[in-house]
């Protein structure tokens, strides 16, 4: 097996703020394994406060990489078990290799990863869109430059609720909130009771990551389901968010890629908890994988290729929120610039 990757630093349409920064650039890594003559391209983006760069994802690499070319490639779940013991502590760069395995698999079969999975995608779920933290005249443009189905809007500001109350008055979609951890556990309690009046459907991550004490209380008392962003990264964090959150988003980067998100998908239904499936502006590589897992998950944040003025190859495409896959076989994703 060969391995190539090349780096990118795509650049938003719009400068992104979340609670934790503002950022105008996307630093991404991808790669392309190819097996007798059959390619497969994955991809993990580089999110700064998880302290792996695409500098690091690249040294890494590099050290392993005559492991990995000598691996005898079979099937995408040998070859992820392989990779995340070569890289135990970079499991953004296993996601990348693990993506790029199960492209490659899925074109071996000639067949897309929906197929190989045996799943109906009839009723996928919708791909809401992002809306960053701004001045709330700036959000309302960007709601009205793209209109959409359903929207994710970012706070965890002194005016979340003028803001989600501006908001609404442009638009009866469907209105998600993620707070990147920005409140305590009061000040959640009583922004959601708003919320609630103001037709919002979700809360991702309200509190700290690892106040669980306060989710714990807010779990019992919230009139809106809580979802575990920044509380959910590994499998084992599953059972730990269970009955302090409604439900989980789970993003292949940080949790190592497709093989453990559909363990811990597997895990959270036997909880009985929601399944989300979240973006880290990934280009069209990276989402094009997550599109494959749509007929496992209650909802869907993918949007990473509409917030990027650039984009890496070709793969899914959007259509008012509904999900048009690729032609081609695995993840159905081309890159043509190795």
């Amino acid at each position: 097996m060969k391995i190539k990757y090349r780096s990118y630093n795509l650049r938003f349409k719009h400068p992104f703020t979340i609670s934790r920064g503002t950022k105008t650039h996307q630093p991404t890594l991808i790669v392309e394994l190819e097996h007798f003559g059959i390619k497969g391209y994955g991809e993990a983006p580089a999110i700064s406060y998880y302290n792996i760069p695409v500098e690091k994802m690249i040294e890494d690499l590099e050290t392993k990489k005559a492991f990995i070319e000598k691996f005898s490639f079979t099937d995408p779940e040998r070859f992820w078990h392989y990779c995340h013991h070569l890289f135990p502590k970079n499991s953004f760069l296993v996601c990348a290799l693990d993506i790029a395995g199960w492209d490659l698999f899925g074109k071996m079969k000639r067949k897309k990863l929906y197929e190989l999975w045996g799943l109906d995608i009839s009723k996928n779920s919708m791909t809401d869109f992002t809306i960053g933290i701004d001045a709330v005249d700036v959000m309302v443009d960007k709601m009205k430059e793209t209109p959409w189905p359903i929207y994710k809007i970012k706070l965890g500001t002194e005016h979340d609720i003028e803001i989600i109350t501006e908001l609404r008055k442009h638009t009866s979609s469907v209105i998600r909130i993620d707070a990147n951890a920005a409140w305590k556990a009061d000040e959640a309690l009583g922004k959601i009771n708003a919320f609630k009046h103001l037709g919002v459907e979700l809360i991702e991550q309200p509190l700290a990551k690892d106040d669980w004490e306060g989710m714990k209380f807010l779990f019992k008392r919230s009139p809106l389901p809580l979802f575990a962003d920044e509380s959910c990264v590994a499998e084992t964090d599953v059972q730990k968010c269970h009955n302090h959150f409604h439900g989980i988003n789970i993003k292949l980067t940080k949790c190592s890629g497709i093989t453990p998100a559909r363990r811990m998908i597997t895990k959270a239904r036997e909880l009985d908890m929601k399944i989300m499936v979240g973006s880290m502006n990934e280009s069209s590589v990276g989402t094009s994988a997550v599109a494959h897992l749509l007929p496992l998950l209650d909802h869907v944040d993918m949007d990473g290729p509409l917030l990027l003025a650039e984009d890496v190859g070709e793969g899914i495409k959007f259509n008012n929120g509904k999900i048009i896959y690729a032609e081609g076989n695995g993840t159905g994703v081309i890159v043509n610039d190795f």
